[in-house]
Parts: C-alpha cells; structure tokens; sequence
C-alpha cells in the first residue's frame, strides 16, 4: 500500500509537472528548515523569511533566483536556485517583518507583545543578520484578538514605523531616536488584522472585526471609520490597492465573502463577491489578502488551503455573486508528501514591478517563486 500511495503521488506531481509547462512563465522552489509566515521584499530581487516556532528561529535574507529575470536566454543562465544572501537567528517567533524603505533595517514583532524588534541586514562587508535595537509598544487594556496576536507594522522613509496590535495602540515612532510622532485618538480597541500606508502621510487599519479605520498622520482629527460590512460576525481581513490614486480596499471574511470600498467613500461597498475558498479549513493567523501593484484589478488569496487563489475583481457587481478565481497555484499541495489537507500556504507577496510573479510560502517550509500565464488572454 505504501509503494502505491508513493506511485500515485509520484503520478499527479508527474501530471502537475506537465501542467506547469503550459501555465507558467517560471517556477522555482526552496526548501526552508522551518516554514515562514513572513515574505518581505527588501530589494527588487532579494526577500526576508524568518521562522515563526516558539523556539529559536533562523531570519534569513534570500536572492531569487537569477535565472528568473534574465530576458533572454534564460537556459543559459546558471543561477536557477534561492541563494542566502545574510542571515541571523532570534529567540522568538516572527509573526510581523517589515522592510524600512531606504535603509538595510527590518523591524519584526514575535505576535506576543505589541513590542518591535531592528534588525540591521549586513552589508557587503558582513553577512549576519543582527539585532540593533527595539521600538516599545503602547501599553493599553488587551483584549483577547479573534487572530494571531502582537503588532501589526507599516514602514515608510525616513525610517518611521507605524504600529499597534489594536486600534487604540496604535503609534507612528521615528526608529533612529525613538520618538512617538503621532497616536490617533481612537475609541474602541479593535484587534487589527492589518496595517499599512496608502499614501505618504495617510494609513489604512483593518481590524479583524471588519472595522477599517483610514487616518492622515498630519492631522489631528480622529480617523474616520468605514464600519464592518452587516449580517456575519467573523475575523476579516484587508488591503488597499497599491498606490493613493487606486482609492480602492478589499475586505475578505473567514467564509470568503469579499467587498471593495472606494477610499473617498468608505462607508459603501462598490462591488461585492463570495470566493471559491475552503473556508472551514481557515487559518487566521496565516490567511493572506493582496492587491497586484502591477496588475490591474486582481488580488491573491491565500490561508484557506494548500493553494493561492488569484481573482479578477473588474467583473464584480453590487450584488455579491459566486465567482471562481483566475489561476490557482497548486505547487504547495501538490508537492507536498503530505496530504493536502495537511499543507496550508502560510503567506504570498506579489512583486513589485512584474505583474504576474509572486512569491508564496507552505507550512511544509517550501517557498516557491512563480510567473503564472493568464490563459483568457492569450498570454504565452
């Protein structure tokens, strides 16, 4: 039984293998020793993992592959494989990491504290990834979070970070001197789900019970609230399309109802959707929500299952309807020796410039870097 259990999995990665052939541009994969739920770009081909077990944890800063941005003649190209590039250790989890934008610094939280740690990336001169500093969290009455706990980070230049492990913690701190810069005055004490800056000065808080909060650090005025989204009470999570001229946000729930919002008016869905996710088998603390910053209209979804989802959003209408996504990457379920009930994708991180490359992680370890072909629009 064995030896046909070991064939038939050897049949469908055979099966798969073919596949990949005709519905992607690239695919590469690394193994790591602990699976990550952290991706972060801090170069155009370069990423930070970092493991996320109690115990101590590798945090690494991987090169793509080569290969995978050579323009022509990619068969001759010998770098096909992830490179690490610097590397370090910490004694905790990583559950949050975040690139500050113009420096060789990532600030991490270990999802128990809201407090934040700095990390300095070596140069060319060192390859040790190394602890340099700390940033303190607000100390405000926790209340228990319906997802992973600890603060979630936005980075910006100029190195300040703005974070808080809920709506009332939340602060921006200049890192080099440690200074708070900005607390908005916020009423409830949400847990947030996500945190990030839709433009220079103006940020966007996702709570996990639907709640959005959008604020301008310039101004004193309290945030204004876009309020969770009636008829289910269930963990949410959210993103804003890339760039302040998109003016859109996505919220998605745990049974995979999804609503757009136009940043200029909150208050009101623009379109609605129910997406084709397995949504009793929903990790919170790994489910993942992306707006492509190269790619018109379409985001990934990931956390529910082996696979990331990819969905057109431009189809949508006000009334929610049943939609299937664009491509599915299965690489994670499939490769995996265990069954793919067993494997779930803990995280994906769409590139920055290439419109169709992400990168995602499994809670087998596996990271894979691909380029998936959109069929409907005849792209070889």
């Amino acid at each position: 039984m064995a030896e046909r259990g070991e064939a038939d999995f050897n049949d469908i990665l055979d099966d798969w293998f073919i596949e990949t052939l005709k519905t992607y541009k690239d695919l590469h994969v690394y193994q790591l020793e602990h699976p990550t739920q952290v991706i972060e770009w801090t170069s155009g081909k370069t990423v930070c993992v970092a493991g996320y077990s109690s115990s101590k944890n590798e945090i690494l800063e991987l090169q793509l592959p080569l290969k995978l941005f050579a323009e022509e003649n990619k068969g001759l190209c010998a770098e096909r494989d992830f490179k690490v590039v610097h590397g370090g250790f910490t004694e905790g989890p990583v559950r949050c990491l975040r690139h500050v934008p113009g420096t060789r610094c990532v600030v991490t939280n270990d999802g128990l504290t809201s407090d934040l740690q700095v990390w300095t990336v070596g140069g060319d001169d060192s390859d040790v990834i190394r602890r340099t500093g700390s940033v303190a969290g607000r100390k405000t009455r926790k209340k228990k979070s319906d997802s992973e706990g600890g603060s979630r980070i936005a980075a910006r230049h100029s190195s300040q970070v703005l974070h808080g492990a809920q709506s009332d913690d939340i602060q921006l701190t200049q890192l080099t001197s440690g200074q708070i810069l900005y607390t908005p005055e916020m009423t409830s004490s949400d847990p947030l789900s996500s945190l990030q800056f839709v433009s220079d000065d103006v940020f966007l808080a996702g709570c996990c019970n639907g709640n959005v909060y959008i604020a301008d650090t310039r101004a004193s005025a309290s945030p204004q609230l876009s309020p969770a989204p009636p008829g289910e009470s269930v963990p949410w999570w959210t993103d804003a399309a890339a760039g302040a001229s998109s003016g859109s946000f996505i919220r998605v729930s745990s049974s995979g109802r999804a609503e757009i919002s136009d940043l200029r008016n909150p208050g009101a869905a623009v379109s609605r959707a129910q997406l084709s996710v397995q949504s009793r088998r929903c990790n919170p603390g790994h489910v993942t929500v992306s707006w492509a910053p190269a790619l018109n209209d379409c985001i990934a979804v990931s956390g529910f299952s082996g696979l990331v989802q990819i969905y057109n959003t431009s189809g949508w209408g006000a009334e929610p309807q049943e939609v299937q996504p664009l491509f599915e990457h299965r690489g994670h379920a499939v490769s995996s020796q265990s069954d793919e009930g067993d494997v779930f994708v803990t995280s994906q991180l769409w590139h920055p410039e290439r419109p169709r490359t992400l990168l995602s992680a499994a809670s087998d370890g596996s990271v894979h870097v691909w380029d998936w072909v959109d069929q409907s629009d005849g792209d070889r």
